[in-house]
């Protein structure tokens, strides 16, 4: 039953996103196909990659636990142990933490952001994926030494609020270098614009 109702909404979508092309209603056509193709990667796509990306968000991450010897990885189970000072703490790498949502909204903007070519869309999209998984490891790695430093009291502060912020910060860069930048440049107002051409 989900698949027929997958492959019906994606019939749907395709044929709207079609008639938006036709009729150059840009906006609504970004906006539109963004947001089917995220709901359609939600269905089709998320349930298989979570788990490896939380298992490489896991890995990356335990290259600096293992280094300095103050939580471990167990990348295989997408689980870490963070010894303290009053005891110890598991933290599993789930659904929210793997990074999935992130990576599928970029990756939905950018399909239909239009200032890139197909190429440019594909380098791009490849390399901001592993800047997000990089950018979730480190915050990974945060929220384990906080709660390593000062025990597992840290936990809600350091995952609900350092660690968010921080991977909040990155993506506001990431956002900014690959849509709202290349969309200034490209501006032209009268004569005045800011690209070099």
């Amino acid at each position: 039953m989900k698949l027929i109702l997958g492959l019906v909404g994606g019939l749907i979508w395709l044929y709207v996103l079609h008639v938006l092309t036709k009729a150059k209603i840009n906006f609504w056509r970004f906006l539109w196909g963004s947001a089917g193709l995220f709901i359609l990667l939600m269905v089709f796509v998320r349930p298989y990659v979570t788990q490896p990306l939380a298992q490489a968000v896991a890995a990356i991450a335990g290259f600096f636990g293992n280094a300095t010897g103050t939580f471990t990885p167990y990348f295989r189970f997408a689980t870490i142990f963070i010894p303290t000072a009053g005891g110890a703490m598991t933290m599993q790498i789930d659904f929210e933490c793997s990074g999935i949502l992130e990576i599928q909204a970029f990756l939905c903007l950018l399909a239909f952001f239009e200032i890139y070519t197909r190429q440019e869309k594909i380098m791009i999209g490849l390399l901001g994926s592993f800047y997000i998984i990089l950018a979730n490891a480190i915050r990974i790695v945060i929220i384990c030494e906080i709660i390593h430093l000062g025990g597992n009291e840290y936990y809600n502060v350091a995952h609900t609020y350092v660690g968010r912020i921080f991977f909040y910060v990155l993506s506001v860069m990431l956002y900014f270098y690959v849509f709202t930048k290349p969309q200034v440049v490209k501006m032209r107002v009268g004569s005045f614009s800011y690209d070099n051409d």
